[in-house]
C-alpha cells in the first residue's frame, strides 16, 4: 500500500502542487456535469418507449373494471399479480400507488401518526418515536423521519447489511418503532443483507408491538448479471414463520424499470396489514392510475419479461460502474486515501474519502463544474460524524463525460486528502 500518511513533509508538499496545478487546469475545461443523483440516463428511458404505444383500446381489467373509470382501489389484478411475483406475497397482499413509493412510504408512516400501527397502543403522535437508520443510507428516508420529528439512530452498514447486534440491542427500547431497509444492493453502498441478517431481522423480539420494518426493496431487479444475480431471502415468509407476519411493509415500483415519473409502485404487507391500509386509503383516494397500471402489465407482463428489459439495462449500467471502480482501481488502488464499494446491481457507488475530506471533495468538485451528492446527505441530520462519505451515482453521464468526471474527482480526492495529511501534522 503507498500510504500517503508516511510520505515525508517536503514531498507531500510536492505532491500537493502537483495536483494542484492539475486541478487548476481540469477546472479551466468548464466542464458541466451533474451525478448527484441515481437518475436513469436517457438510452435507458428509450427502452420503454413502447410503453406509450401500448393498446389499452380493450378496457377492462380481469376483475370487469373499466380502468377508465372510477373504482378498484387496490389496483388492477394483473398489476397485483406482477408485482406479488416480483416481491414473493400473494397478488392479494400487494396494495398498488401512484407512480412514487416514497409516497407510499410517507403515508404509511403518517398514518401510523394518525391513527396508529395496526397492533399498537396509540397513535405515534402521542409518543416518542425513534428509527434505525442503517448508515450511510437513503437520503429521502432521513427526510420522511425528519419531517415527522422522529428521532433518528445510526447504525452501521456491514458487508451483510445493517449491525444486527446493534439493531438487537436498539429494539429493546419500547420507544424505536421501525427500521429503514434498503436490503438489494443497498443505496449508497451496494449491499445485498445476507440470510442471516435478514433472519434476525424477523425473528427479532422488540419492546414495541407496532416495530415496523420499512423494506425498501427498490432495486429487487437491478442486477448487472441477470443470469447471477444476488437475491435477498423472503421478509415477508421470514417473518411470518416467526410469529411477526405484521411486521413488516414492503416497497418497490418500475420508477427505474420504466420511467421515474411515469410509473407503478406498490405496498405489499400481511392480509392484516394491507386490510387496514385500505380502509384508510379509502378516506384518502378512490383509486389510482388504472390506464398506467395497464400500460405497465402489458408491457412488463411477469417477473421473466422484467428481467429480460433489466437485461437491456445492465448493457447500459454495467460498462459505466465497471469504468468508475476500475478507474477507482487503478489511481487510488494501494493507497490509503480511500476506499469504495464494487456494487453487482443498484444505482451506486459509495466512496469513503480520508475521514474529515468529504465536504472540502465535493465543494472542489462543484466548483470545477462536477455536481456531487452533497457530503453528509446519506446521513441523518445531514451528519456525517468522519465528514467520509460521498455518495457516486454513474448512470446518466456517458462514458466520456464519465472519464472526465472521474480525471477530476480523483486528482481532488488527492489534492484534499494530501491538504488535511499536511494539516495533521
Amino acid at each position: 500500500m503507498k500510504a500517503y500518511a508516511s510520505i515525508p513533509r517536503d514531498d507531500k508538499e510536492k505532491i500537493l502542487k502537483c495536483e494542484k496545478e492539475k486541478y487548476e487546469a481540469l477546472k479551466a475545461r468548464n466542464i458541466k456535469l451533474d451525478i448527484s443523483r441515481g437518475k436513469p440516463s436517457k438510452e435507458q428511458l428509450a427502452l420503454s418507449e413502447e410503453l406509450l404505444k401500448i393498446d389499452i383500446s380493450n378496457c377492462a381489467d380481469d376483475g370487469g373494471i373499466d380502468i377508465r373509470n372510477y373504482g378498484g382501489l387496490p389496483g388492477i389484478p394483473a398489476a397485483r399479480a406482477l408485482f406479488g411475483e416480483l416481491l414473493g406475497v400473494p397478488a392479494s397482499q400487494v396494495q398498488i400507488g401512484g407512480s412514487s413509493s416514497i409516497t407510499l412510504m410517507h403515508d404509511t408512516i403518517m398514518r401510523n401518526f394518525l391513527f396508529g400501527a395496526l397492533n399498537g397502543d396509540i397513535p405515534w403522535k402521542d409518543q416518542k418515536v425513534k428509527f434505525i437508520c442503517p448508515v450511510p443510507g437513503y437520503d429521502r428516508h432521513f427526510t420522511i423521519c425528519e419531517a415527522f420529528g422522529i428521532e433518528m439512530i445510526n447504525v452501521d452498514m456491514l458487508s451483510t447489511g445493517p449491525d444486527m447486534d446493534k439493531v438487537e440491542e436498539l429494539v429493546k427500547d419500547p420507544a424505536v418503532k421501525g427500521i429503514w431497509c434498503v436490503p438489494q444492493y443497498d443505496n449508497p453502498g451496494g449491499v445485498v443483507y445476507s440470510s442471516t441478517t435478514v433472519e434476525r431481522l424477523a425473528k427479532m423480539q422488540t419492546a414495541a408491538r407496532d416495530f415496523r420494518i420499512f423494506w425498501d426493496n427498490a432495486y429487487c431487479v437491478h442486477h448487472f448479471d441477470v443470469d447471477n444475480p444476488m437475491c435477498v431471502d423472503n421478509i415477508y415468509e421470514l417473518c411470518k414463520d416467526a410469529g411477526n407476519e405484521d411486521r413488516v411493509y414492503m416497497f418497490t415500483s418500475t420508477s427505474k424499470i420504466t420511467f421515474p415519473n411515469g410509473g407503478v409502485c406498490c405496498l405489499a404487507a400481511s392480509p392484516a396489514n394491507i386490510a387496514w391500509q385500505r380502509e384508510k386509503l379509502n378516506s384518502q383516494v378512490i383509486s389510482f392510475d388504472k390506464v398506467n397500471q395497464m400500460r405497465h402489465v402489458r408491457f412488463l407482463a411477469n417477473k421473466a419479461q422484467v428481467l429480460e428489459h433489466m437485461r437491456r439495462h445492465a448493457t447500459i449500467m454495467k460498462p459505466k460502474f465497471d469504468f468508475v471502480v476500475n478507474y477507482l482501481n487503478e489511481k487510488l488502488g494501494g493507497t490509503d486515501c480511500a476506499v469504495w464499494s464494487m456494487p453487482h446491481g443498484g444505482y451506486f457507488i459509495s466512496f469513503f474519502a480520508h475521514p474529515g475530506c468529504a465536504k472540502r471533495i465535493v465543494e472542489l468538485c462543484r466548483q470545477a463544474g462536477l455536481i456531487l451528492t452533497d457530503a453528509g446527505a446519506t446521513y441523518p441530520y445531514h451528519n456525517d460524524p468522519a465528514d467520509s462519505n460521498i455518495r457516486i451515482a454513474p448512470s446518466i453521464p456517458t462514458l466520456t463525460e464519465l472519464s472526465q468526471a472521474m480525471e477530476l474527482f480523483v486528482t481532488v480526492v488527492k489534492l484534499v486528502t494530501i491538504e488535511k495529511l499536511l494539516d495533521e501534522e
